[in-house]
Order: C-alpha cells, then sequence, then structure tokens
C-alpha cells in the first residue's frame, strides 16, 4: 500500500522471556517448523543497538503490533505489544499481494499460464461486446507490474452485483498498457482470477502445498470476493513470524529445507525493478515496482500493506525484517529501520554481552500498547442507567455501566442488535468478543479509565491494526459518545452520538 501519515510506539527482541502477562516466546518452546533462534550478538548485531532501536521507536511509533528481525536466517529479535502476541494471526492488507504474485511464479513454473497472455483470454464470457485495443493488449506482465493502463482504480465491492472480473475489464483503460504505474489493487484481484481459471483451485487452496504448508504457515485465511474467488490484493492473515518466513525464503532465492519452492528466476523478476515510478531519492515509494513487490532505498525490496505491515529484505545485510502495525506514517517505519538497524549489522560475530541483553530483555518484557490515563473508578459513574441511542452508522443501541464493585468498570453495549459485555481492564487489557460500525463480532482487548468527568475506553482489535477509541460523558440523562480510530480508510473521527437514559 501506498504511505498514509503520522503516529508514536515500537518494538523487541530474542527468543527469550516475553510478557510477564503470561507469553514466553523461548527457543525450546518454538515449534519444529519455527525458524531457529540466536543472540543478536551472535549474528553480528549489538543489542544494545537494538534497544535503541525499540526505545526509539517506542517513543516515536505509535501502535506497532509486532517486530521480528532475522539475521542469516536467525530470530535475533522478536516481540508483541500487548494484547498482540505470537500465535495470533494478523491482518496483512496489501502485503498478500506479494503471496498472490508468488502464486502466479508458481502457475507460470507448472505450464499453467504465461505473463505474456493476454488478460482477456481467461474471461471471455466478461469481456465487453468492442473491447478497446489497449484492453486487448494487456497481459498478465501488466497486471504483475501495476501497469495495466489504467488511469484511474477500478473499484470492487461487496455490493456489487456484477462479477468483479466484468467490472474490471470494463473499467476504461485511457493508457497503453505497460507505459503508465498506477497502483491497482483490482489487478491484483485479475491475478487471483487467473490463477483460479488456470488451475481449477483457489489460490488459498493452491498455495497451501506449494507454500505455507513447507513452511509451516498454519491456518492461514483469505477472504473472497463474491464469485468465491480470493481476494488476492488483501484479506490474507497470518503471523508475524510466517511473514518473516515468506521474506527469508525470498533471500534464499526460493529454498527451502533444501527444496525449491519458488523458482530463483522468478524471485529475481518479482523483486527486481520492472516499473519506474518516481524519483525523490528520500521516499521508499520511488525506488520502483516489481512483480507485487516495491523496491527500496539501501537495495532492498518489500511487501507492505495498509498501516505499516512490511515483510522487508536486506539482501546485501542477510537480514529480513517483519513488521505489523497501526501507524499512519508509513514511511516513518521504514526511516527508524534505517538510521537506528541498518548501521548495526556486522560482518562478523561480535563478543556476547550478557548485561546488554539483560537491559533488552527487561526493556522488551514490558511491551504493551498504551493504554487511557487516569483513574480506575469514578463517584459519578451512572451505574443504575441504560442510555439508549438514535439509529446511527456505528451501530450502537445502547449503553450500561454494570454495578460492579471495584475495579475494573465493566459496560454492557448493544450493537446491532446483540449485547456485548465489555471489561474495561485498568493499566491492563481485557479480552473479550466486540463489534462496532463496519468492524463484524471479533476478538478485542479493552483497557479504561475515568478523567474528571469522562470514561476512555480503548478497544484493540488485535487481529487487525485497528484500536477504537470511546470517550463516554455522562451529563445527567444523557450519555456524550465520542468514538475515534486510530487508523481508517476513511475519517477516523466518527460523529458524536447522544444517548438518553431510559
Amino acid at each position: 500500500m501506498k504511505p498514509i501519515v503520522s503516529a508514536p510506539g515500537f518494538l523487541v527482541w530474542i527468543g527469550i522471556t516475553l510478557m510477564a502477562a503470561g507469553r514466553l516466546c523461548m527457543a525450546g518452546s518454538h515449534s519444529a517448523s519455527a525458524l531457529p533462534r540466536s543472540t543478536p550478538e551472535a549474528q553480528g548485531v549489538a543489542s544494545a543497538a537494538i534497544r535503541e532501536f525499540v526505545e526509539v521507536a517506542d517513543r516515536e511509533v505509535n501502535a506497532m503490533n509486532s517486530f521480528m528481525l532475522v539475521r542469516h536466517g536467525q530470530v535475533i529479535a522478536e516481540g508483541w505489544w500487548t494484547p498482540y502476541a505470537p500465535e495470533v494471526p494478523h491482518m496483512l492488507y496489501s502485503l498478500s499481494k506479494s503471496f498472490t504474485s508468488t502464486a502466479v511464479g508458481l502457475a507460470v513454473t507448472e505450464g499453467k499460464l504465461s505473463i505474456d497472455d493476454e488478460v482477456l483470454k481467461f474471461f471471455p464470457e466478461d469481456a465487453p461486446s468492442e473491447p478497446t485495443n489497449n484492453l486487448k493488449a494487456m497481459r498478465v506482465h501488466d497486471l504483475l507490474r501495476m501497469s495495466t493502463g489504467h488511469q484511474t482504480e477500478p473499484r470492487l465491492s461487496d455490493t456489487n452485483a456484477i462479477p468483479w472480473t466484468k467490472l474490471f475489464l470494463a473499467h476504461p483503460v485511457p493508457n497503453k498498457p505497460g507505459t503508465h504505474f498506477l497502483y491497482n489493487t483490482a489487478g491484483t484481484y485479475m491475478q487471483s482470477a487467473i490463477v483460479q481459471k488456470a488451475v481449477g483451485q483457489t489460490v488459498l487452496d493452491y498455495l497451501r502445498p506449494r507454500l505455507f504448508e513447507p513452511l509451516g504457515i498454519e491456518n492461514p485465511t483469505w477472504g473472497t470476493s463474491p464469485q468465491g474467488i480470493s481476494l488476492g490484493g488483501y484479506g490474507l492473515n497470518i503471523r508475524t513470524e510466517d511473514i518473516a518466513k515468506f521474506g527469508q525464503l525470498y533471500f534464499q532465492k526460493g529454498r527451502w529445507n533444501g527444496k525449491q519452492l519458488v523458482p530463483a528466476a522468478w524471485v529475481e523478476a518479482a523483486t527486481a525493478r520492472q516499473t519506474s515510478n518516481g524519483s525523490n531519492p528520500k521516499s521508499d515509494w520511488d525506488q520502483g515496482y516489481g512483480y507485487q513487490f516495491w523496491r527500496c532505498r539501501h537495495n532492498a525490496y518489500r511487501g507492505d500493506g495498509a498501516f505499516g505491515q512490511y515483510c522487508l529484505v536486506m539482501p546485501e545485510q542477510d537480514a529480513v525484517v517483519a513488521i505489523t502495525s497501526g501507524t499512519r506514517d508509513m514511511q516513518a517505519v521504514l526511516n527508524l529501520i534505517w538510521d537506528k538497524l541498518l548501521p548495526a549489522f556486522q560482518q562478523s560475530p561480535l563478543p556476547e554481552n550478557k548485561a546488554e541483553q539483560k537491559k533488552l530483555k527487561e526493556t522488551l518484557a514490558g511491551l504493551t500498547l498504551r493504554w487511557p490515563e487516569g483513574t480506575p473508578s469514578s463517584p459519578n459513574e451512572p451505574t443504575h442507567k441504560e442510555f439508549r441511542f438514535p439509529a446511527n452508522n456505528s451501530k450502537l443501541e445502547s449503553v450500561r455501566f454494570l454495578p460492579v464493585y471495584g475495579n475494573p468498570t465493566t459496560l454492557t453495549m448493544r450493537m446491532n442488535g446483540t449485547e456485548y459485555r465489555l471489561v474495561c481492564g485498568y493499566k491492563d487489557w481485557a479480552k473479550a468478543r466486540f463489534a462496532f460500525g463496519s468492524f463484524k463480532e471479533q476478538p478485542v482487548a479493552a483497557s479504561g479509565a475515568w478523567t474528571s468527568d469522562s470514561l476512555i475506553v480503548r478497544i484493540c482489535f488485535y487481529e487487525t491494526p485497528t484500536i477504537l477509541n470511546l470517550k463516554l460523558h455522562p451529563s445527567g440523562d444523557e450519555l456524550l459518545c465520542d468514538a475515534d480510530y486510530n487508523v481508517a480508510f476513511g475519517p477516523t473521527k466518527q460523529p458524536q452520538l447522544i444517548g438518553r437514559a431510559r
């Protein structure tokens, strides 16, 4: 995805204890399919440099979810900000595109299709009655390079009654394919649809035995279109270590455990500069584009997704960085890697430094998303009232403060006909299931605190980068509800809602 705009919070280490809250990340606790673990010094990186990276990032980058650093094929740094956890899958957004590209490469290798095939060849039933010459000229490699010839991106939505492939082919193609770069998620969907046409399986099912299972990526999920086609350009959910494995596979030119999973020639082509897309030397979005991979500064390349989902491969340093986050300033995350981590890579192992390793361990042991500041309770808490709201886009129907003695504050919130009990952990995260607005019911963790007149609740949808901030201000028989998200594709701040006591 293209970069979005600013925020604070970040980073992590080693196969040792992580999180007093019950998460353990020790070398012996990893499954047989896990990447091997090592200390930073053994792989030529100073623990002190990683700690500095963690501390600066924690101050300056908001809503980091997870981080893993691999050097010479060994995990030397890893961590999750509570309530995020190593076993929890995470939404990848457009980082999914790099996996779709891999499926195309495998299908090409198996002789199921060619990157020189015309796109129309696969969908004669969806073609316009009189396709333009530019549409006729569009080929699979134009989809891969984001050079379809479109001036605007086709918009595909679940509300479309027309098949998405037909919508794509009906969209104007004013430019000759191959001559104009336009970031185009619909074009990645077409790659997914082409693979499904060619092999008779969704991209998810096609990749299971060829990529996911050999890498030890367990239970990947991938959303589908109304036509049952993997979304391609987004919708894949896997764990942080799975992202790191994918990056390591590409660094190893497609080899894994002695087997060639992805042809080396495809890896080279997919991560090379296939399209020019800008000239700003300070932007990691202007360094060229491959086959669904971005070129980066410092001769690196990456797959990335909205709000800071990263699989960054640094071939010259023999390093891979996997990151999930919820930030509006994606460039700032990369800048921090270049400023703090890049200079730390040394050619040879360093002497073990137990004192610095201990400091790093202590720094990382307390990683958590920021919770609201305030007091655990309020004398003005309206525990005997239920506040009801008129119809609204957030689908909030009512809020009731439960009369729970002691801490923490507990709410029942009725959303779109379903009542949810939400415990607001005080300087902690309490897990539950919850829905709000466009977010369907899913796992969340909540933290809350009272200011002088309001309850501040932070709700983390921890399989995604999204955090919902609520300010509930009781005033007599009214309850004012202000809501905003840390990141969103539309407005982050939502209209104020006013509930009234029964």
